[in-house]
Protein backbone atom coordinates (compact mmCIF):
# COMPACT_ATOMS: atom_id res chain seq x y z
CA UNK A 1 0.00 0.00 0.00
CA UNK A 2 1.32 3.44 -1.06
CA UNK A 3 1.15 5.78 2.27
CA UNK A 4 0.27 8.64 0.03
CA UNK A 5 -2.05 7.38 -2.44
CA UNK A 6 -4.58 6.07 -0.27
CA UNK A 7 -5.37 9.58 1.10
CA UNK A 8 -8.13 10.99 -0.35
CA UNK A 9 -7.87 14.26 -1.53
CA UNK A 10 -10.14 17.23 -0.60
CA UNK A 11 -11.81 19.81 -2.99
CA UNK A 12 -12.76 23.28 -1.80
CA UNK A 13 -15.83 24.37 -2.76
CA UNK A 14 -14.45 27.27 -5.46
CA UNK A 15 -12.76 24.27 -7.42
CA UNK A 16 -14.38 21.94 -9.88
CA UNK A 17 -12.77 18.68 -11.01
CA UNK A 18 -14.16 16.40 -13.61
CA UNK A 19 -13.07 12.97 -15.26
CA UNK A 20 -13.51 12.72 -19.14
CA UNK A 21 -12.04 9.62 -20.60
CA UNK A 22 -8.46 10.13 -19.66
CA UNK A 23 -8.29 14.01 -18.87
CA UNK A 24 -8.71 15.11 -15.22
CA UNK A 25 -10.16 18.71 -15.52
CA UNK A 26 -9.32 20.86 -12.31
CA UNK A 27 -10.48 24.49 -12.14
CA UNK A 28 -10.53 26.76 -9.72
CA UNK A 29 -10.50 30.58 -9.11
CA UNK A 30 -6.89 30.98 -10.18
CA UNK A 31 -6.72 28.77 -13.31
CA UNK A 32 -7.38 25.89 -15.10
CA UNK A 33 -5.36 22.74 -14.92
CA UNK A 34 -5.38 19.20 -17.11
CA UNK A 35 -4.19 15.73 -16.22
CA UNK A 36 -3.67 13.18 -18.20
CA UNK A 37 -4.62 9.68 -15.72
CA UNK A 38 -3.93 5.98 -17.04
CA UNK A 39 -7.64 4.84 -16.64
CA UNK A 40 -6.30 1.36 -17.51
CA UNK A 41 -3.85 1.39 -14.22
CA UNK A 42 -5.98 3.52 -11.64
CA UNK A 43 -9.55 3.91 -10.58
CA UNK A 44 -9.91 7.35 -9.87
CA UNK A 45 -13.24 8.41 -8.07
CA UNK A 46 -14.82 11.83 -7.48
CA UNK A 47 -17.46 12.29 -4.53
CA UNK A 48 -20.35 14.69 -5.03
CA UNK A 49 -17.41 17.10 -5.92
CA UNK A 50 -15.84 17.21 -2.83
CA UNK A 51 -13.13 14.42 -2.59
CA UNK A 52 -10.86 12.68 -5.33
CA UNK A 53 -9.82 9.02 -4.55
CA UNK A 54 -7.37 7.25 -6.47
CA UNK A 55 -6.75 3.36 -6.06
CA UNK A 56 -5.10 0.65 -8.35
CA UNK A 57 -7.09 -1.66 -10.42
CA UNK A 58 -4.04 -4.35 -9.22
CA UNK A 59 -1.56 -3.74 -6.72
CA UNK A 60 1.70 -4.46 -8.23
CA UNK A 61 5.01 -2.98 -7.74
CA UNK A 62 4.86 -0.72 -11.12
CA UNK A 63 1.44 0.66 -10.03
CA UNK A 64 2.46 1.17 -6.37
CA UNK A 65 5.34 3.70 -7.99
CA UNK A 66 2.76 5.71 -9.37
CA UNK A 67 0.39 5.74 -7.18
CA UNK A 68 1.39 8.11 -4.98
CA UNK A 69 2.53 10.14 -7.42
CA UNK A 70 -0.33 10.48 -9.48
CA UNK A 71 -2.04 11.35 -5.91
CA UNK A 72 0.19 14.13 -5.59
CA UNK A 73 0.06 15.78 -8.64
CA UNK A 74 -3.57 16.01 -8.57
CA UNK A 75 -3.38 17.20 -5.52
CA UNK A 76 -0.89 20.07 -6.02
CA UNK A 77 -3.43 20.65 -9.03
CA UNK A 78 -6.36 20.83 -6.77
CA UNK A 79 -4.20 23.20 -4.63
CA UNK A 80 -2.72 25.47 -6.99
CA UNK A 81 -6.03 26.10 -8.65
CA UNK A 82 -7.84 27.18 -5.43
CA UNK A 83 -4.80 29.10 -3.26
CA UNK A 84 -1.93 29.22 -5.56
CA UNK A 85 1.97 28.38 -4.97
CA UNK A 86 4.24 31.03 -4.19
CA UNK A 87 7.87 31.51 -3.60
CA UNK A 88 10.01 34.28 -1.94
CA UNK A 89 13.75 34.88 -3.29
CA UNK A 90 16.50 37.29 -1.28
CA UNK A 91 19.25 38.69 -2.88
CA UNK A 92 22.20 39.01 -0.64
CA UNK A 93 25.11 41.06 -1.91
CA UNK A 94 25.88 44.72 -2.06
CA UNK A 95 24.53 46.55 -5.29
CA UNK A 96 22.22 43.69 -5.83
CA UNK A 97 18.76 44.55 -6.75
CA UNK A 98 15.88 43.47 -9.14
CA UNK A 99 13.23 45.66 -10.63
CA UNK A 100 9.95 44.68 -13.13
CA UNK A 101 10.42 46.55 -16.38
CA UNK A 102 6.90 45.53 -18.50
CA UNK A 103 7.06 41.84 -18.57
CA UNK A 104 10.94 41.67 -17.68
CA UNK A 105 12.59 40.51 -14.72
CA UNK A 106 15.88 43.51 -14.13
CA UNK A 107 18.37 42.17 -12.31
CA UNK A 108 21.56 43.71 -11.28
CA UNK A 109 23.94 40.73 -9.56
CA UNK A 110 27.48 42.50 -9.71
CA UNK A 111 27.91 41.64 -13.45
CA UNK A 112 29.00 44.25 -16.10
CA UNK A 113 25.61 43.77 -17.65
CA UNK A 114 21.96 43.68 -16.14
CA UNK A 115 20.24 40.38 -16.54
CA UNK A 116 16.47 40.54 -17.98
CA UNK A 117 14.59 37.73 -17.26
CA UNK A 118 11.27 37.05 -19.48
CA UNK A 119 8.28 36.48 -16.86
CA UNK A 120 6.58 33.05 -18.38
CA UNK A 121 2.87 33.10 -18.60
CA UNK A 122 1.15 32.27 -15.64
CA UNK A 123 3.70 33.47 -13.38
CA UNK A 124 3.63 36.60 -11.68
CA UNK A 125 6.66 38.36 -9.79
CA UNK A 126 6.26 40.90 -7.64
CA UNK A 127 9.11 42.71 -6.19
CA UNK A 128 8.39 43.94 -2.80
CA UNK A 129 11.76 45.55 -1.65
CA UNK A 130 15.00 45.66 -4.27
CA UNK A 131 16.48 42.32 -2.82
CA UNK A 132 13.13 40.72 -2.23
CA UNK A 133 11.11 39.03 -5.17
CA UNK A 134 8.07 37.30 -4.53
CA UNK A 135 7.27 34.64 -7.38
CA UNK A 136 3.72 33.36 -7.39
CA UNK A 137 1.41 31.00 -9.80
CA UNK A 138 -1.35 28.13 -9.76
CA UNK A 139 1.10 25.11 -11.48
CA UNK A 140 4.12 24.19 -8.33
CA UNK A 141 5.96 23.10 -11.17
CA UNK A 142 6.49 26.01 -13.05
CA UNK A 143 7.11 28.05 -10.02
CA UNK A 144 10.00 25.61 -8.72
CA UNK A 145 10.88 25.94 -12.55
CA UNK A 146 11.20 29.43 -12.40
CA UNK A 147 12.75 30.45 -8.98
CA UNK A 148 15.48 27.85 -10.01
CA UNK A 149 16.44 29.43 -13.60
CA UNK A 150 16.61 33.02 -11.26
CA UNK A 151 18.75 31.64 -8.89
CA UNK A 152 20.93 30.01 -11.36
CA UNK A 153 21.60 33.07 -12.77
CA UNK A 154 24.21 34.02 -9.12
CA UNK A 155 24.36 31.00 -6.75
CA UNK A 156 25.21 31.57 -3.25
CA UNK A 157 28.72 31.22 -2.81
CA UNK A 158 29.82 29.48 0.54
CA UNK A 159 32.80 32.29 1.93
CA UNK A 160 30.06 35.62 2.33
CA UNK A 161 26.51 33.88 1.29
CA UNK A 162 26.49 36.27 -1.40
CA UNK A 163 23.29 35.41 -4.18
CA UNK A 164 19.89 34.73 -4.68
CA UNK A 165 18.40 32.01 -2.19
CA UNK A 166 14.98 31.38 -1.45
CA UNK A 167 13.50 32.71 1.66
CA UNK A 168 14.75 30.39 4.66
CA UNK A 169 17.20 28.77 2.90
CA UNK A 170 20.45 27.37 4.83
CA UNK A 171 23.86 28.18 2.83
CA UNK A 172 26.49 25.83 4.36
CA UNK A 173 29.22 28.75 5.08
CA UNK A 174 33.54 27.92 4.87
CA UNK A 175 35.86 29.12 6.49
CA UNK A 176 38.48 31.47 4.73
CA UNK A 177 41.57 32.04 4.62
CA UNK A 178 43.74 31.78 7.76
CA UNK A 179 46.94 33.67 8.15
Amino acid sequence: MSKIGKISISIPEKVKAVLSDNVLNIEGPLGKKSLNVDLEMFNVDITEGKEISIKPKKVDQNSKRLWGMNRSLINNAVIGSSTGYEKILELVGVGYRAALKEKQLNLQLGYSHDINFDIPEGIKIVVEKQTTVKVSGSDKQQVGMVCSKIKSFRKPEPYKGKGIREKGQYILRKEGKKK
